[in-house]
């Protein structure tokens, strides 16, 4: 399979931003921006309380709604949580999984994201795996072997048959809403790198991954990163928050 049969992916992470009124004026406004926007999917992700108004407000567009986090377990004492059964009763398309903040802030392991994954997968729901290096790392020359871990570790108990269906997003921790943007060498670097440990267990499932770039991407470095051999779409932070940005981010991936 080519980089051009595999269908890029632009996805704005809102983070805690937005209540639903805000929302509601964001999609408003996002709509008839990305209605052309043929050869590209689209999705955001909401925080949880915005989630059923988007999924009201996006239906029969193109754009679809995922949630930023999910437990693993169907239910249970986890204050605070929510399951994949519970999203999907809502009608969700996919969760993001592992984010640096969640990683960093609230204590997401390895451990947990590799239970994770497959449930996401075994519900229907498309998991977007994040996956990156500090800057610390990255200047001790360790962002091999951070990805590696992360990428073994994280997709472990993902059957090979489904490797192709997991969406991962490479987001250098540095460059997350500080200005800074990996290079086109480094993320073009980074990206084929992940694709290569996902080839180590499928050579045919790492043609089908879908690798997006996240950090601090902004219309003005879209096209760039974008045409990049690797590079399958993006994981939008802050550019995401605003209408316009995104729906030109989105016009630069098709």
């Amino acid at each position: 399979m080519s980089p051009g049969t595999r269908t890029p992916l632009i996805a704005g992470n809102w983070k805690m931003y937005k209540t639903v009124a805000e929302a509601e004026e964001f999609i408003q406004a996002l709509l008839p921006r990305v209605s052309t926007a043929d050869g590209v999917d689209v999705a955001i992700c909401p925080p949880y309380l915005c989630l059923p108004a988007m999924l009201d407000s996006t239906r029969g567009s193109r754009v679809e709604v995922y949630a930023q986090n999910m437990h693993y377990a169907e239910a249970g004492a986890f204050t605070g949580e929510v399951s994949a059964q519970m999203l999907l009763e809502v009608g969700v398309h996919g969760v993001l999984l592992g984010h640096s903040e969640r990683r960093e802030y609230f204590g997401e392991s390895d451990r947990a994201l590799q239970l994770k994954v497959p449930v996401a997968l075994d519900a229907g729901l498309r998991p977007i795996l994040c996956v990156g290096e500090t800057e610390e790392e990255r200047e001790r020359g360790d962002t091999e072997r951070k990805l590696r871990h992360q990428v073994q570790e994280d997709l472990a108990k993902v059957p090979v048959d489904r490797l192709g269906d997991v969406v991962i997003a490479y987001e250098p921790i540095w460059a997350i809403g500080t200005g800074q943007v990996a290079t086109p060498d480094q993320a073009q670097e980074a990206i084929a790198f992940v694709r290569a440990l996902v080839a180590d267990r499928s050579r045919e499932e790492a043609e089908r991954t879908r690798v997006l770039y996240g950090g601090s991407v902004k219309p003005e470095n879209a096209s760039e990163l974008m045409a990049l051999p690797d590079v399958d779409g993006a994981l939008v932070g802050g550019a995401s928050l605003d209408a316009e940005s995104f729906a030109a981010i989105v016009a630069a991936a098709r």
